[in-house]
């Protein structure tokens, strides 16, 4: 594993910066993967929340980011969550204006010739993972849904404890996503008993997108959830071979399209 990968920042708008890493953008239009984790430049850069960009480093396929809500200026990510909790509470919404502005990007990289649209596909860890959802509900131009220990629900963290039933929250949990993302090839991967995000909460959002298939007679929905032992501070760890396992399915299936 290499320490670090070098990412490049477009500027999309003059307060919106789109983080690339990959074959040059003087290549044309390629296979691409938006994929969510935590600042622009950690997801793309830094160990180990790149570890899906360097087992895909030797293939054709280039990978966009933008920072999170609450992960810009160095803010600790650690922090994130409860800021998204305390913000919610008083009835401010940060996450529906970054998935205008996630759209904002896909439309220009598209439109700048960076990104073949008909080879797209999204990513995200935790919670990335459910920015992915709501990112893919929004465009079905993205074929190929990746998801590791995802959070589904935020209700399930502590920050939200005492937001369970605020309509705000509840509105973003991913399972709202599913009537518009089950048609899609989707995997995710999440440890036995992840007590962070929560292992069940995972299970009932991929029940969920296969019941939402069936209604609308699809005989064998492309959708897995894959269970592995757990690993790191409440299970909520993900293993060198699991981010490689997903990110060359994820590989593979945008080369086949």
């Amino acid at each position: 594993m290499k320490p670090s990968l070098a990412c490049a920042s477009i500027s999309v708008a003059p307060d919106l910066s789109l983080y690339h890493v990959g074959p040059s953008l003087d290549h044309g239009p390629l296979p691409s993967i938006f994929y969510f984790a935590l600042s622009g430049p950690d997801t793309l850069c830094v160990d180990p929340y790149n570890q899906p960009v360097q087992f895909l480093s030797d293939r054709m396929v280039r990978f966009f980011s933008l920072t999170l809500p609450a992960h810009e200026n160095n803010l600790p990510p650690q922090q994130a969550i409860g800021t998204w909790a305390e913000e919610m509470g008083r009835g401010i919404d940060r996450l529906s204006p970054f998935l205008d502005a996630v759209q904002q990007c896909i439309e220009f990289a598209i439109h700048e010739r960076f990104v073949d649209p008909h080879h797209l596909g999204v990513a995200g860890l935790s919670r990335g993972a459910l920015i992915a959802s709501h990112v893919a509900a929004r465009d079905k131009r993205i074929r190929f849904i990746l998801q590791f220990a995802p959070l589904t629900t935020l209700s399930t963290s502590k920050e939200f404890c005492s937001l369970t039933d605020d309509p705000l929250v509840r509105s973003f949990d991913a399972i709202h996503t599913a009537p518009f993302i089950y048609d899609r090839h989707t995997r995710l991967y999440i440890g036995n008993h992840d007590t962070l995000v929560s292992t069940r909460s995972c299970f009932n959002f991929c029940t969920t997108l296969v019941e939402e298939a069936r209604k609308a007679q699809i005989s064998t929905p492309q959708i897995e959830m894959i269970i592995s032992p757990s690993i790191g501070h409440k299970g909520h760890g993900t293993p060198p071979e699991i981010f490689q396992q997903g990110i060359q399915w994820l590989g593979s299936s945008l080369n086949r399209g």
